[in-house]
């Protein structure tokens, strides 16, 4: 079934300006199948996107004959989004979104300082198109560096602060962490900077699939022994393989909850680790992650606990492909 911008542009409700169009927030979730290929480009924000969707890439934001965009469910980010489609060009606005992502409260927002189309409902969202507005007071999409300290660009996992798994890793963490590690899911850089107070740690890769939590990560992480690579975590592989992987992995996917991204989280990690190397992994109490992890390692015990979270420290891993 085609999605609803297919949908819409199928019944003439939204017309595609001919030209270069430029693309913002697409997921692997979004419905890109009445563009062509030749004259679109996709700003890149989820390496997973970029990978999958499979259409040209830029990661800087270059001037466009028509804008989509794809409405993320961060009111940050819709804001940061609409705020960078109007820099990129003058032509009417296409801005797609579910309503879990609160599409609705948007479409109202932007009527009050802006011309937009009708709104046309379908398949649990809506689809309209923008005219002018001034947004220059709404966020830009870039990192920008928050009362507590630290930076964060709009959303990001965790965009209003620490997230609390995250903090009950850090805690945890033994003092004896060394050698070479690898932040899977970096985020904006929490837990790296726990990572980097230990002397002993050589090099840390922070691995992330969204391009502004890295762009944060760099400002909040400035350790010559860090490194970053914009990457998809689960299929991403390091040089060569390290001493310990740590990681919060995300376990939802789009708007849905899917235990299985965290299990595969588990088993890359099991595929960057060296024949001893050791995992340090925080999740939700009720996620089912003990399988998982007894079949990528000989040893697995559980580090720490909380009422809300466990923390699993994995060694060993047997080897198999995930």
């Amino acid at each position: 079934m085609s999605g609803r911008l297919s949908l819409a542009v199928e019944r003439g409700i939204i017309g595609l300006p001919d030209g270069r169009t430029v693309v913002i927030g697409a997921t692997t979730e979004s419905d890109l199948g009445a563009l062509d290929r030749d004259r679109t480009i996709l700003l890149a924000r989820h390496a997973d996107a970029a990978r999958v969707l499979g259409f040209p890439t830029v990661t800087a934001p270059e001037p466009a004959d028509a804008v989509i965009v794809f409405a993320p469910r961060s009111r940050k980010a819709q804001r940061a989004y609409l705020r960078l489609a109007r820099s990129l060009s003058n032509a009417p606005i296409i801005v797609d979104g579910h309503k879990t992502n609160g599409i609705d409260a948007f479409y109202r927002e932007i009527r009050d300082r802006a011309e937009v189309s009708e709104a046309w409902s379908k398949a649990h969202g809506k689809i309209f198109t923008v005219k002018d507005g001034d947004y220059s007071d709404w966020p830009e999409m870039k990192p920008a560096l928050d009362p507590d300290g630290w930076w964060r660009a709009p959303g990001v996992f965790s965009e209003d602060g620490v997230d609390k798994a995250s903090t009950f890793l850090a805690e945890t963490l033994p003092a004896s962490l060394s050698g070479s590690v690898i932040d899977l899911g970096a985020g904006w850089g929490y837990l790296a900077r726990t990572i980097l107070e230990r002397e002993a740690v050589t090099r840390l890769t922070l691995v992330e699939n969204d391009r502004y939590a890295l762009d944060a990560a760099k400002l909040n992480v400035e350790d010559p022994r860090a490194d970053f690579a914009w990457a998809d975590a689960i299929t991403w592989r390091p040089d060569v393989p390290v001493d310990h992987v740590v990681t919060n992995p995300p376990f939802h996917a789009g708007r849905k909850a899917d235990p299985a991204l965290g299990q595969g989280f588990i088993r890359a990690a099991a595929a960057m680790l060296k024949p001893k190397g050791q995992l340090w992994l925080v999740a939700n109490r009720h996620l089912p992650y003990e399988g998982t992890l007894k079949d990528a390692f000989r040893t697995v015990e559980l580090h720490a606990e909380s009422p809300s979270f466990k923390i699993f420290h994995a060694s060993s891993p047997t080897r198999r492909k995930g």
